[in-house]
């Protein structure tokens, strides 16, 4: 999966405010549903379902602790949203700078 793929299918599924919620949590403490479920407005299935959505997507992962599964940030997700950002935040930048040369050709041609 390329990099542009794996942005934007992690970018739709924190377009969610309940995933987006979730993602929060998980990402500011590696927890179990129960865990990330409580004091959120959706319950327990629902928290579920959003994980299922959330790691399908890379950016969640969970390992197993007994009978709980720990949930936890996929930096591998993580870093292919940054590393297409980086890439457009670039081919802007050169952009820019194209733009830039050529107004400054312009100029002196005047």
């Amino acid at each position: 999966m390329t990099n542009a793929v794996a942005a934007i299918q992690a970018l739709s599924a924190l377009g969610d405010p309940s995933r987006r919620a979730i993602f929060e949590r998980v990402a500011a403490k590696p927890s179990a549903v129960n865990e990330i479920a409580a004091g959120m407005i959706v319950g327990r299935s629902a928290v579920s379902q959003h994980l299922r959505v959330l790691k399908e997507a890379g950016l969640v992962s969970e390992t197993p602790d007994g009978t709980r599964r720990i949930y936890r940030l996929d930096p591998r997700g993580i870093a292919a949203v940054r590393d297409w950002l980086d890439d457009l935040w670039t081919r802007s930048l050169e952009d820019f700078a194209a733009f830039a040369d050529e107004q400054v050709d312009l100029e002196d041609e005047q």
